[in-house]
């Protein structure tokens, strides 16, 4: 599928904070998620730009393409009536010598990214990265409010026995190292399976 892109090109100084909506809409992904999108989509990926500032990576897609996406820790940035939104876009000559730059080079022949490979590429990297959603909401572990979005933290296990999950809200996600831990994902798993089956 080809995309339609309108003639656009980024900034040639510095980072300029252009509106989403008018030439573009933006998807955001923290960059774990994004990671593993990036690697998934391989050269179908349009450009991406990464803020290493806030961990998350951009990609720019065809808009009104994604409004009804609904994929765990993933953003669609789109105009609103109401309120303008608005995304740094960095030169495209800034690579990674740059907190916010081109990952994944800004081309003017293919700068936006199939919206459909994009979502299936984020859906399933969401799911490999965070898990299952959690059923329902859940208490961060730091902060001790509600979160309809729960990302599973590590914790110490004693001897072979894990210990419960403990969750946190998307804001404090970053102050926990991410680690492949094993027991904790399969039990995270073990846990919706067994949600999903009492239903």
């Amino acid at each position: 599928m080809t995309t339609n892109a309108l003639p656009w090109a980024p900034p040639t100084e510095d980072i300029e904070a252009l509106p989403v909506g008018e030439w573009w809409d933006a998807v955001s992904a923290p960059a774990p998620v994004a990671d593993r999108a990036l690697s998934l989509l391989g050269d179908r990926s349009g450009a991406v730009i990464q803020d290493g500032t806030h961990g998350k990576a951009y990609w720019l897609i065809e808009v009104n393409t994604a409004q009804s996406w609904c994929v765990r820790q993933v953003h669609v940035l789109t105009r609103l009536v109401d309120e303008k939104t608005l995304i740094g876009i960095p030169p495209a000559t800034w690579t990674r010598d740059h907190d916010t730059y081109w990952r994944v080079p800004y081309r003017i022949d293919r700068y936006l990214t199939d919206t459909r490979q994009l979502h299936e590429a984020l859906a399933q990297a969401s799911w490999e990265v965070l898990g299952p959603k959690p059923n329902g909401r859940q208490l961060c572990h730091r902060c001790q409010l509600p979160t309809d979005e729960p990302i599973p933290v590590p914790v110490e296990h004693t001897g072979s026995v894990a210990a419960a999950t403990r969750y946190v809200c998307p804001m404090h996600a970053r102050n926990y190292p991410h680690t492949d831990d094993t027991v904790l994902r399969a039990a995270a798993r073990r846990r919706a399976l067994d949600q999903g089956r009492s239903r």
